[in-house]
């Protein structure tokens, strides 16, 4: 009798085992894709594609998307992890799985025209996001729009509020009493539209608000915290006291700064480095809080976001792209999210924006 009872529970064992295998095999989904299902398989296929998960700010436009698709479309969400054979080939899998609009953050925005061509034998819709294709390739498809922001916009907003800010404390952060700013500047990707417009405006607005400026060194951490505390760690061996402002093209290589201005102890005691960024993300909003940073741009994810989905739901379903929202077109068939100014002063309309 034991050795039946302990028979029949092993059989139960096993069979446990086989089933939760079978469930566990059936739920797995790859690292780089993610999707939103509706019980019945009904909803209408977005395929989309974020140049990489890991950048600090598309993580929030990527959240942004994932809540905006719940119950409304089939998101099938690809990482191309910076490579743009891979989002190209990733792109071939979701028009075979049928999508019946495309979200694109291109990986090079080169790159644009080889995804219409893929896109428009077919007639699916295409909606770049936050990385803006050619002029000439949005015209050559009457099914590409373009989701992002005036690249230009943030590049002047940050160039006023560093000048606001100099002219508040000159006092203190003109090292040299010389009455010129001398800065390095942190450059996102080379050729990126955002990185080239905010690297040349910041600048220019600064000369044209009368302020005397000298480039001590600038280069590209490619968007990223790790390469841009290298750089700083780098410049700061070089240049030490003379460095007077960090100019960052976004958040991430702001904060990647400002840990290498750390570890040369800045920000204790009377030591000080200004420092600003481009996208208002929350860990940005918490240091500009605590004082170590002078101030960001806010780049709205949630509305680049949302803007991007909802353009893809009503493409996917047939519709004018603009049904039933808000946003609007301008001529080059773009929806721009404007950027705002974010300083301790008005630090909520920073956090409004992550909630």
């Amino acid at each position: 009798m034991l050795k039946k009872k302990k028979g029949l529970m092993l059989s139960l064992t096993v069979a446990s085992s086989i089933l939760l295998a079978t469930a566990c095999s059936s739920s797995t989904t790859s690292s780089t894709a993610s999707s939103s299902k509706d019980s019945g398989g009904s909803l209408p296929a977005v395929g989309a594609t974020i140049y990489k998960f890991d950048d600090n700010f598309m993580s929030y436009v990527r959240r942004s998307m994932e809540d905006e698709a719940k119950g409304k479309v089939n998101l099938m969400l690809n990482d191309s992890q910076n490579d743009q054979s891979k989002q190209m080939e990733q792109v071939d899998t979701l028009i075979a799985k049928g999508a019946k609009s495309l979200a694109i953050n291109l990986v090079d925005p080169k790159s644009a025209q080889t995804i219409i061509d893929k896109a428009k034998p077919k007639n699916i819709p295409v909606i770049f996001f936050n990385k803006e294709p050619d002029a000439s390739v949005m015209k050559g498809y009457d099914k590409a729009y373009y989701v992002g922001t005036t690249s230009s916009e943030s590049g002047i907003l940050q160039g006023e509020m560093i000048a606001k800010a100099w002219e508040a404390n000159k006092d203190k952060w003109d090292k040299n009493h010389d009455g010129v700013l001398q800065y390095v500047l942190l450059k996102g990707e080379p050729g990126h539209p955002d990185a080239e417009a905010r690297t040349k405006y910041v600048i220019d607005t600064l000369k044209s608000k009368g302020i005397k400026v000298q480039e001590l060194a600038m280069d590209t951490a490619m968007w990223d915290a790790t390469k841009a505390t290298e750089k700083m760690d780098a410049w700061l061996a070089k240049y030490s006291d003379k460095i007077e402002f960090v100019i960052a093209n976004n958040d991430g290589m702001a904060l990647g700064a400002i840990a290498s201005l750390e570890k040369a102890g800045y920000f204790t005691n009377d030591k000080y480095m200004p420092v600003v960024g481009v996208d208002a993300i929350p860990e940005a909003l918490d240091m500009i809080d605590k004082g170590k940073m002078v101030g960001t741009v806010l780049n709205d994810a949630k509305n680049q976001g949302k803007a991007t989905i909802d353009l893809a739901i009503n493409a996917a379903n047939g519709k004018d792209v603009l049904a039933g929202t808000n946003w609007k077109l301008d001529d080059s068939k773009a929806v721009r999210v404007p950027y705002v100014i974010v300083t301790k002063d008005n630090i909520q309309v920073g956090r409004d924006a992550y909630k």
